[in-house]
C-alpha cells in the first residue's frame, strides 16, 4: 500500500540508517521497526523490562524469590560469624 507521512527528522534519519544497515527500503525498514515496536509493546521481547523506584533507582522485574531487608540483614550477620 503506498501512502504518504510525515516523520519528524531523527526518526526518518534513524528508519534510513536502519535500511541501509539492513539493505532493505526505507518503506519495509519502517514496517519492520513498526512491527519490533509492536512486539515489545505487547511484551513479546525476550529482553526483561527493567522498573524504577520513585527516587529514580532501577529495579529488576519481578520474577522467582523477592529479597526483603531482613534476609540482607540475615545474611550479612551469618557472614560476619564466618
Amino acid at each position: 500500500m503506498r501512502t504518504n507521512v510525515n516523520l519528524a527528522d531523527d526518526a526518518r534519519q534513524f528508519a534510513e540508517v536502519y535500511a541501509h544497515a539492513n539493505g532493505i527500503t526505507l518503506g519495509d525498514a519502517i514496517t519492520d521497526l513498526i512491527r519490533k515496536s509492536s512486539q515489545t509493546a505487547n511484551g513479546a521481547s525476550g529482553t526483561p523490562r527493567f522498573g524504577r523506584t520513585a527516587s529514580g533507582f532501577p529495579t529488576f522485574p519481578p520474577k522467582g524469590r523477592i529479597l526483603t531487608t531482613e534476609m540482607v540483614l540475615k545474611a550479612q550477620e551469618e557472614e560476619d560469624f564466618v
